[in-house]
């Protein structure tokens, strides 16, 4: 029998993953010039997530916390992450 079948892994939650896509939306919204197709913002979102750290939480108390990351050094980091994504993609776009 296997971890998942064992036990439950759905509060297991990388809020990494959160924090990028609204500040994905909220530059995306500020850029009304960058590509907002599908592909697009796939590869910015990946790009975003594969240069933070991942932020992962298990609990209401998690949770909570991550709310506050924000304005902590991890949310600097998080639009700095996103700001790069997005130019990047920009000038490497995989469509024409």
């Amino acid at each position: 029998m296997g971890l998942r079948e064992r036990y439950d892994f759905e509060n297991l939650v990388n809020e990494a993953e959160k924090i990028v896509l609204q500040e994905l939306e909220t530059q995306l919204k500020e850029n009304p010039d960058a590509c907002k197709c599908q592909d697009c913002v796939l590869d910015m979102a990946a790009y975003a997530l594969n240069n933070v750290k991942p932020y992962y939480r298990v609990s209401l108390m998690g949770t909570m916390y991550a709310n506050t990351v924000n304005q902590s050094d991890y949310g600097i980091q998080i639009r700095k992450a996103v700001q790069e994504a997005i130019k990047k993609i920009q000038s490497n776009r995989s469509h024409d």
